[in-house]
């Protein structure tokens, strides 16, 4: 599944699509803030939305998910999904009922903004997002002038975890990700920038030899404890989800207790979405990432 980030015969829409699934949260958010929240038909269940529009939409499952035969029943002329979030079985299995698939797969937040303005295009929504998509292009590059003013911060961001008969471990990201493009936009150094995934698990902890991973992701990979303090990271932001925030946060302070953020008092717990959302969701990104990364 290779995702250009450009809807499929863009053209050959005389009009915005007016029946569109979206498997992506955030993409579902964006097309909402952008003003063509009504095209939308049917959505997953982790879409937030307007409650005034909540009774019309249909539920489709998850992300990774979702109920196929419900998606083709609602007769869609374009379904929204994304490499990293929907699942490659899923998206062809509604391609090959013949509906028109877009797969999105930002990688950067310049790629975000550039989906923004293909969705104002495709809904013929310009004069409504443009203003909001404009103002977003300044913020980043505020953000950024502001981040190159001052040093980086060493940042280290779990976004998963596990157990094996080696310890605990936790998954990150490298720097061909969105979630690092968007640290760094902020002034964060992602401290496993150059750290690719290998495979097995075992190797990726360090306690075998490493397979070639072929088409597999290598873009997050799982690091020990022991990796993470060698890299002494000044900051870190732990994305919590429902009620295990705490526990999570309990467990990762007494593993990493003499890092620097942690002797510090700076380990803090985020909204998921602020590094895993892409579109309008950056505004919010860009307004509180930066307060996390203040030493001072």
């Amino acid at each position: 599944m290779n995702g250009d980030n450009k809807p499929p015969q863009l053209l050959d829409f005389i009009g915005p699509p007016k029946r569109v699934v979206s498997l992506v949260p955030s993409m579902t958010e964006s097309i909402f803030d952008l003003g063509a929240g009504e095209y939308l038909v049917g959505i997953t269940d982790l879409c937030l939305v307007p409650e005034d529009a909540a009774h019309r939409l249909v539920r489709l499952g998850g992300p990774k998910s979702p109920q196929i035969t419900k998606v083709i029943d609602l007769a869609p002329e374009l379904v929204i999904a994304n490499q990293e979030e929907n699942r490659l079985e899923d998206v062809e299995a509604i391609d090959e009922a013949g509906l028109r698939v877009w797969v999105t797969f930002p990688r950067t937040v310049e790629e975000a903004i550039k989906i923004l303005w293909v969705l104002g295009r495709l809904f013929h929504v310009e004069g409504l997002s443009s203003s909001r998509i404009r103002t977003l292009e300044v913020t980043v590059e505020w953000t950024t002038h502001a981040a190159r003013g001052r040093p980086p911060v060493r940042v280290f961001c779990p976004i998963g975890g596990g157990e094996s008969v080696y310890g605990h471990w936790w998954i990150t990201f490298n720097r061909e990700t969105y979630a690092h493009n968007l640290l760094s936009c902020c002034g964060g150094l992602n401290i496993f920038a150059d750290r690719t995934r290998c495979y097995p698990l075992e190797a990726d902890l360090g306690q075998a030899p490493a397979e070639d991973p072929g088409k597999r992701d290598t873009r997050y990979p799982r690091v020990t404890p022991d990796e993470v303090i060698a890299l002494a990271p000044e900051v870190i932001l732990l994305p919590a989800v429902g009620s295990t925030g705490d526990v999570q946060y309990v467990q990762l302070t007494e593993l990493l207790v003499n890092t620097p953020a942690v002797l510090d008092g700076r380990v803090h717990q985020i909204d998921n979405r602020l590094i895993a959302w892409h579109g309008t969701r950056l505004a919010k990104s860009l307004a509180e990432i930066p307060t996390y990364l203040q030493l001072k």
